[in-house]
């Protein structure tokens, strides 16, 4: 997943991890944690602030996001989730929340009449 953000934006940690990897990889700094569910989620191009083998904790600093001309139009974090061999959706780690819908272009909400449940064999009116 690519996250649209300037270059030296603060990463922190997902969870609390072990980190697996901090290093360079095509030229790209990469950061790979290890959560304590086995899963592994990496974070690139950052400069890394920590070293393979360090403990982290949910929100330490981890990096800062490093300039980069790749795939994204303007610098961006690539955030990854993996099970073994098995890509994730990273959002799978954040909190749910209750999505809210907004007015479209400030419209006021029209009267509408309320939905109920039928039961079988009743039909809508």
């Amino acid at each position: 997943m690519d996250l649209s953000t300037p270059p030296g934006t603060p990463v922190r940690a997902i969870s609390q991890a072990t980190v697996t990897f901090a290093g360079r990889v095509a030229g790209r700094g990469v950061i790979t944690l290890q959560l304590p569910t086995g899963l592994h989620t990496t974070y690139e191009p950052v400069h890394p602030t920590v070293t393979k083998g360090d403990k982290v904790e949910e929100g330490q600093l981890i990096g800062k996001v490093e300039p980069n001309g790749t795939h994204c139009p303007t610098s961006c974090l690539h955030w990854g989730l993996k099970q073994g061999d098995t890509y994730l959706n990273p959002l799978s780690l954040l909190p749910r929340t209750q999505p809210r819908l907004l007015p479209y272009l400030n419209t006021p909400p029209t009267r509408t009449r309320p939905l109920s449940l039928l039961s079988c064999g009743q039909s809508c009116r």
